[in-house]
């Protein structure tokens, strides 16, 4: 049983049709055939049934397929980290990060990241299908909000997080200890618009409670979002990380409660997809940094994940 013989049958399980598989592998069908001939009479087993025109897997067919998919994977795999081990300092890193706050963590970390691998060139894609970019294989992980669904896909959670209503001293819930989330319905408020996960977040918690906010403002932009807010047009609702990220000294963070808005971090990347030195690194600095948050705001977080 060769490698070449696996490809070619797990090729033509994917596409359960003979000439289509052999366009694909880049072979002539009569090729195909008699590879699949020789590997079936190898394990004395009928691997596919060909009634008429269509062609089906046979159960002896789907075990070898089970098989022959981690098998590959494995192989790829070895070869991935055999190959880190000859040029660990070389190569690209592709990171994925949703827009926001998670975009601008990634960022922040570009600097130090270069330092410990000046050879390595990275690419930081910013855009709402960062997951279907982690399923066609185009980055190397993604930073997202959690939960992420797919058989496909690992996720490596990294923290949970409160969110904090943001204001200005000369607001009129600026002296509250905290704030119900009932209480915001009716406040002036700047937000991100509804295709933002954040902001998705938000809209979904207020719909469990019953509640609907209503911004007056939206904005895609971060720098713009904390303007309006700092000239006491209106208030807001950040996240933990994204409050500490710009620390402006004249806002104030003021809990949320009544329910509490948490959401989860995590990175998230292929089954298939061997995490080499350079993406651990990277991964590495994400959680250094959120240690040194945590460690000043302890309240703040919670839950952040050990085994990364």
């Amino acid at each position: 049983m060769e490698l070449r013989q696996l490809e070619y049958f797990m090729t033509t399980c994917e596409e359960l049709h003979f000439t289509r598989a052999a366009d694909k592998l880049g072979i002539t069908q009569p090729t195909l055939s008699h590879q699949i001939k020789a590997l079936e009479n190898e394990l004395g087993v009928r691997l596919f049934d060909r009634i008429g025109k269509k062609t089906m897997i046979t159960e002896a067919g789907m075990i070898l397929y089970q098989q022959s998919h981690k098998a590959i994977r494995s192989l790829t795999s070895a070869r991935e980290q055999i190959q880190e081990l000859q040029k660990v300092e070389r190569g690209t890193l592709s990171i994925g990060a949703l827009p926001g706050e998670l975009n601008e963590l990634a960022s922040s970390l570009l600097i130090d990241y270069h330092r410990n691998f000046p050879n390595i060139r990275i690419k930081l894609i910013t855009n709402e299908d960062i997951v279907e970019r982690v399923l066609q294989n185009e980055l190397d992980f993604a930073i997202s909000i959690l939960p992420v669904e797919h058989d496909k896909l690992a996720v490596k959670p990294l923290y949970r997080e409160a969110f904090f209503f943001v204001t200005t001293a000369n607001h009129p819930l600026a002296s509250y200890a905290q704030i119900n989330l009932e209480e915001l319905v009716t406040t002036p408020i700047v937000m991100f618009p509804e295709t933002h996960r954040c902001r998705q977040l938000i809209d979904s918690t207020c719909r469990n409670a019953g509640l609907e906010i209503k911004p007056f403002i939206e904005t895609t932009t971060i720098d713009s979002l904390f303007n309006l807010v700092r000239s006491g047009i209106g208030a807001t609702i950040l996240s933990k990380t994204l409050i500490e990220m710009y620390h402006y000294e004249d806002l104030l963070i003021i809990p949320i409660v009544n329910p509490k808005l948490i959401r989860e971090v995590g990175i998230v990347y292929h089954k298939d997809k061997y995490l080499g030195q350079a993406a651990s690194g990277f991964i590495d600095l994400i959680i250094s940094y959120i240690n040194s948050i945590k460690k000043e705001e302890p309240s703040a977080y919670c839950d952040q994940a050990s085994d990364v």
